[in-house]
């Protein structure tokens, strides 16, 4: 199994950036994703979670306008579409793989990708 983030870099605040999650060996429906984030001193936090079987998709209250996750099956292939990026979005992004559970609590995923870095300037 394998996760592989791509698609971050350095963009200038108000721009826009979709995060990929290349996904090898999971099939995607049965799996609860998630994308998580962790800046510079901080804990990661989750900024989208999709359960398995498309049940719901949830995003903070604070991200929902900004954030989206999205997956395609055929390609085997998670993205996150983050619009009107903010200083505070400047982070390492993760994508990651539930077995159990829906709601992507931190110690429910199995499988983490190594991070995408995000940095956004002001």
């Amino acid at each position: 199994v394998q996760l592989q983030a791509s698609g971050g870099g350095l963009v200038q605040a108000g721009g826009s950036l979709r995060l990929s999650c290349a996904v090898y060996g999971l099939t995607l429906d049965t799996y609860t994703w998630g994308w998580f984030r962790q800046a510079p001193g901080k804990e990661r936090e989750l900024v989208s979670c999709r359960s398995r079987s498309d049940y719901f998709i949830y995003y903070p209250e604070s991200l929902k306008s900004r954030f989206t996750l999205s997956k395609d099956n055929a390609k085997s292939m998670l993205y996150l579409q983050i619009d009107n990026l903010k200083p505070d979005d400047t982070a390492v992004y993760y994508c990651a793989a539930a077995i159990y559970g829906d709601n992507c609590e931190h110690h429910e995923m199995s499988y983490w990708g190594q991070g995408t870095q995000v940095t956004v300037s002001s």
